[in-house]
């Protein structure tokens, strides 16, 4: 069972080898990350009518950069989090707020799946205040980069970004552990990852993604599969998640390293609105294992049906380049602080992952909260689904 500190401390590690820091410098960043949230917080209520978006820079120092409408200036400030002083820095200039570019992808969304062979994806750039449209790379090849881009920009009305990739697909009893099970749609037989541990203050569950077949059992260290009892799934619009419950006490841990030999507790969890562009998360999937990159776009919506429809500006994506098909419901988090349940992902042509995202853990099933350690849900039997 890892501590708190020896799991900063793993993440740190991989924070150290990205950006080529020691790593007791690395451990300071990352405590600054956590605890500068309740600032920035507290910052996009300061600045809601003009804020566009809030971002963490890395290189080539440690700093967080707000990004504003209007041209009125603000002067610096300093934070002292993490044991270190971090610059805030306000940048003007931006042509539209983050609720501006968020109306717009709501606006736009039917449209541009109606006029486009393959349905994009949009998201907000917190970085850039731009409504990034991530289309397929036939389009591109059909329409012109130029011709589309200047498409888009002269109806949505808010900057827009054109990124094409090859592919966008979805990602077909502790947290971050294997699950398997037969799909009642193709009878074949699938594995996903599970999520984390939660309450609804009587009961302890586990939750995984709602596209994962409804019928799984659990993969202990031994290979032994223990069936799991399926309560409900949520799978449309801004919800991909299932839950089950299980014979055994279930206990707020989740696994991080990939084979799976160190635990850590749940000691919190943090919502979408809190989430900026540049903060180092990691996730755990069946099929990748471990890994950390840094977080793209907020107020995500993937592409085509794959929330049963169109998917609402909710999502948060993560940078490549580790992802896989197995990884669905699977842990994201940094620390022993919850964020969220992987969905979906992007691939290159040559299966690379281009990106992954999440579904924030705010979208929990109605009444279910993480369990974090010290809380012992009391014990009752669980009830199949009528």
């Amino acid at each position: 069972m890892q501590t708190p500190l020896d799991a900063l401390a793993q993440d740190a590690g991989e924070y150290a080898a990205r950006y080529g820091v020691p790593l007791d410098e690395a451990l300071r960043r990352l405590r600054a990350q956590e605890e500068s949230v309740a600032a920035t917080d507290a910052i996009a209520r300061r600045f809601a009518d003009r804020l566009t978006g809030i971002a963490i820079e890395h290189m080539p120092d440690y700093r967080i950069v707000v990004l504003l409408k209007g041209d009125a200036p603000v002067p610096e400030e300093r934070l002292f989090v993490g044991g270190m002083a971090v610059p805030v820095l306000y940048r003007t200039g931006a042509a539209a707020t983050r609720g501006e570019v968020v109306a717009a992808i709501e606006r736009h969304q039917p449209a541009l799946r109606a006029n486009l062979p393959h349905a994009p994806s949009l998201g907000l750039n917190q970085r850039t205040g731009e409504m990034v449209v991530t289309v397929d790379q036939d389009d591109v090849e059909l329409y012109g980069h130029d011709a589309l881009l200047t498409d888009l920009t002269l109806n949505i009305g808010v900057p827009v970004r054109l990124r094409s990739v090859d592919r966008v697909a979805n990602l077909s009893v502790e947290g971050g552990a294997r699950v398997v099970g037969v799909s009642n749609t193709d009878g074949r037989r699938y594995a996903c990852t599970t999520g984390f541990v939660v309450t609804d203050g009587a009961r302890a569950g586990v939750v995984t993604a709602a596209h994962c077949p409804d019928a799984l059992s659990y993969v202990d260290q031994d290979r032994r599969e223990l069936p799991l009892t399926f309560i409900d799934q949520w799978g449309w619009g801004y919800q991909d998640v299932q839950l089950h419950l299980a014979a055994e006490p279930l206990r707020p841990y989740f696994f991080a390293d990939t084979p799976k030999t160190r635990s850590r507790p749940v000691t919190g969890s943090r919502g979408r609105h809190s989430m900026r562009a540049g903060d180092f998360v990691c996730h755990r999937g069946e099929r990748t294992g471990y890994s950390c990159a840094e977080v793209e776009l907020t107020d995500f919506a993937p592409s085509g049906d794959l929330c049963g429809g169109d998917c609402t500006p909710t999502w948060v994506t993560v940078a490549g380049p580790v992802c896989r098909s197995g990884d669905s419901g699977g842990p994201v988090f940094v620390g022993t602080t919850a964020l969220g349940l992987v969905k979906g992902a992007s691939y290159a042509a040559d299966g690379g992952c281009n990106f992954f995202y999440y579904m924030p853990i705010d979208f929990l099933p109605r009444g279910w909260t993480v369990l974090r350690e010290g809380v012992t849900p009391l014990p009752v039997p669980p009830s199949p689904r009528p």
